[in-house]
């Protein structure tokens, strides 16, 4: 998960989301889409320039990770949501609404990013 790393990295530098995002010309909700995993595909030219303020190489950020771990941390999130929206008692075709709202809202930020 690239947003973890990159997370990891900026919390060592000792620098802020908002730093991060000022000094390598990204918007700052667009850096915390990245960072919580709402962007998994940043382009090479956004991963790059992420990599050259926290003064490391661009393959940090590419290389294979545990998918074991991954796919047990997406598993519990999951189940966490399901409850969550159990919960409110809201219908299931409300969330879909919503989330193809968030889709266009991300893939439009994604197109004005660059």
């Amino acid at each position: 998960m690239i947003g973890k790393t990159i997370y990891e990295f900026r919390k060592q530098k000792g620098l802020t989301m908002s730093e991060l995002a000022k000094r390598a010309n990204l918007s700052k909700s667009y850096l915390s889409n990245i960072e919580r995993n709402l962007n998994r595909n940043p382009s090479i030219e956004v991963v790059k320039r992420i990599a050259a303020v926290l003064d490391v190489e661009v393959d940090i950020f590419l290389r294979p990770i545990n998918t074991n771990e991954v796919q047990q941390e997406m598993d519990q999130e999951l189940i966490d949501l399901a409850a969550e929206l159990k919960e409110t008692g809201i219908q299931i075709n409300e969330y879909k609404t919503l989330i193809e709202f968030i889709k266009w809202k991300n893939l439009k930020t994604s197109v004005d990013e660059n």
